[in-house]
């Protein structure tokens, strides 16, 4: 095994997603087959009994990487140590209620769990968050806690990465690990701008590009992107459960990648804090195509944006500044109680 084992912190431990991400990261689809983990689970008083129920089936399952399990409602507890941190828990959007309402209940939620991880996470602990609006959150995240460095803040963009990886595999009756390089632009939410410009597909002739192969343009610009932008309201609707497994499962690829590097010639899609690259705004949390070696990422350059293309990116960039805008505000809002 890979030496002592790393600190991995999932907070909603005992919600959904972290049901079916802490097995994941167990069996060692998020670190390796050989990596030993200790799990901190966090969560609120109310889901105490559950997060408790979470430790039981972890223990019962008897993983052979699982050296340890923490599971408490103390931030300070589940911070101690961390390696990883994955932020899971926040406060949900519910009918009726404003952006800025959900806001300003995430600001409280975001700046004491950011305020541990400054205090008493490892220093170079890398954080993903997933929570909604999960880019916004990052962002909250990175202002309470500016000790850690902005590149180790990123949120999950990787879900709907993953998500037009298989829409393209279906359409095209291929196997999706042949499909490659499509890009996530902009915010985890409705104006994400899914882009298969640069994508291709392995075949037998060589790598081919998903424009030639799919060879609808209308298809490419419409249905193929309102489906990847829509595709968590669609999972709702067909099982009146959020898409939990399929999150899990991309909060292990994000963190693998990251922590282990892309294979050569291949990109993903990660939130992380803009640069000013291809015209972003800089310090947007904001959605890129990434590349990652030896625990870094980096945002590819030097890709070609067409018009269609630059007004969907702005758009998502603008409904970012919004959120940002709204964010600071009930940043003040908080300053002044």
């Amino acid at each position: 095994m890979a030496g002592d084992p790393i600190r991995v912190l999932v907070t909603g431990a005992a919600g959904q997603i972290g049901y079916a991400l802490v097995p994941m990261i167990a069996r060692g689809a998020m670190l390796g087959p050989d990596q030993p983990v200790i799990l901190h689970l966090l969560d609120i008083e109310p889901c105490l009994e559950a997060l408790n129920g979470v430790k039981m089936e972890l223990i019962d399952a008897a993983f052979p990487l699982l050296k340890g399990i923490i599971a408490t409602t103390d931030t300070v507890e589940a911070c101690m140590g961390v390696d990883i941190a994955i932020m899971v828990g926040g406060f949900p959007r519910k009918e009726g209620m404003e952006r800025k309402d959900v806001m300003s209940k995430n600001l409280s939620i975001y700046k004491a769990q950011a305020s541990a991880l400054e205090r008493h996470a490892a220093l170079n602990c890398k954080v993903l968050v997933i929570a909604n609006p999960a880019n916004t959150n990052a962002l909250i995240l990175k202002e309470f806690a500016p000790s850690i460095p902005p590149k180790n803040i990123t949120c999950l963009t990787r879900l709907d990465h993953n998500r037009a990886l298989g829409q393209i595999s279906e359409r095209l009756d291929v196997q999706v690990s042949d499909v490659k390089n499509v890009i996530i632009w902009g915010n985890h939410s409705s104006t994400q701008y899914p882009d298969v410009n640069h994508a291709t597909v392995s075949t037998n002739s060589g790598e081919i590009s998903i424009r030639e192969l799919v060879a609808d343009d209308k298809w490419l610009k419409n249905e193929f992107i309102t489906t990847v932008q829509q595709r968590g309201a669609a999972i709702i609707k067909a099982r009146n459960l959020s898409s939990a497994l399929s999150a899990a499962s991309s909060a292990c690829d994000h963190i693998r990648d990251w922590v282990h590097g892309t294979p050569k010639g291949t990109w993903v899609s990660m939130g992380v804090c803009s640069d000013g690259s291809y015209s972003i705004p800089a310090d947007l949390i904001y959605s890129f195509p990434v590349t990652c070696e030896k625990g870094e990422w980096s945002i590819v350059q030097g890709l070609k944006i067409d018009e269609f293309s630059r007004d969907k990116m702005d758009a998502t960039a603008n409904e970012l500044l919004e959120e940002k805008t709204i964010a600071y505000s009930c940043l003040n809002n908080l300053h002044k109680l």
